[in-house]
C-alpha cells in the first residue's frame, strides 16, 4: 500500500460524503464514488492531477461526475478543467470497453464507473482496495447493481480481476489457462483465493457503512 496518504484519502472522502443523506438512494454509488476519487486524491500532491490520472476520467467527464454527485465539492476541483486527460493504454482500454458493453441499464454513470474501474485494476492491490471500497463484497454489490451482465457469469465468484481479464480473453477467442478445467487447476488460490485486507481509505468505518445502507 506504498504511495497512498490514507490520512488525506479520509479527509477528502468525508468532505465528499458530507454532501450526501442516508437516506438518499444513491448514496451508495456516492460512496464508491467518493472512495475512489479519494484514493486517486492521496496519490499526488495536487488534488485534481492525481485524481483525473487515477481515474482515468477525462477533464469534462471529471467535472460532470462532481457536479452530479457532489455539487458543493465541483469548486475545490476546479483545476479538472486545465488537466489533460488521461492516457488509456491499450489493456485498460480493453477492460473499459468489456465494462462500457456490459452495463446494466447504458447510463452515464455506469460509463464513469466503466473508466473508473478499469484506471484502478491497473493498480497492484486486490481491486476493491485499489477503488477504495472497505471490504470485497462492496464490488461485487457495484457489479451486480451496475454491470450485471458480467456478475451474473462470475457464477464462481472468482476474484474480480481475475475474472475481468479472463472475460477479455474469452471475447478474444483466448485462453489464459492451460488447466482444462479450474477443478483440475493447481493454482487455484490465483484465482478464487482469500481477498482480504485493509481498506485504503481510513473512515469512521461505522458512520460510513450506516450512512450507505
Amino acid at each position: 500500500m506504498d504511495g497512498y496518504s490514507l490520512p488525506k484519502a479520509s479527509r477528502v472522502y468525508q468532505s465528499l460524503m458530507s454532501e450526501i443523506a442516508p437516506e438518499d438512494p444513491n448514496a451508495f454509488d456516492a460512496h464508491v464514488f467518493a472512495s475512489s476519487l479519494s484514493v486517486a486524491a492521496s496519490e499526488g500532491h495536487d488534488d485534481m492531477p492525481s485524481i483525473v490520472a487515477g481515474t482515468g476520467l477525462d477533464a469534462q467527464s471529471l467535472a460532470e461526475l462532481l457536479a452530479t454527485q457532489f455539487p458543493r465539492s465541483k469548486s475545490r476541483f476546479a483545476r479538472s478543467e486545465a488537466t489533460s486527460d488521461p492516457a488509456v493504454p491499450p489493456e485498460e482500454a480493453c477492460l473499459r470497453d468489456l465494462l462500457s458493453r456490459n452495463t446494466t441499464d447504458g447510463l452515464q454513470v455506469e460509463h464513469w464507473l466503466a473508466a473508473i474501474v478499469a484506471r484502478r485494476a491497473q493498480r497492484p492491490n486486490h481491486l476493491w482496495q485499489d477503488l477504495g471500497l472497505r471490504e470485497r463484497s462492496e464490488l461485487s454489490r457495484l457489479m451486480s447493481i451496475h454491470f450485471a451482465p458480467l456478475a451474473e457469469c462470475n457464477t464462481r465468484d472468482m476474484k474480480w480481476k481475475k475474472f475481468l481479464y479472463r472475460a477479455i480473453c474469452e471475447s478474444e477467442g483466448l485462453s489464459i489457462c492451460t488447466a482444462p478445467c479450474c477443478s483440475e487447476c493447481s493454482d487455484m488460490t490465483s484465482c478464487f483465493g482469500d481477498e482480504h485486507g485493509s481498506s485504503l481509505v481510513s473512515v469512521r468505518v461505522e458512520q460510513a457503512r450506516s450512512d450507505i445502507r
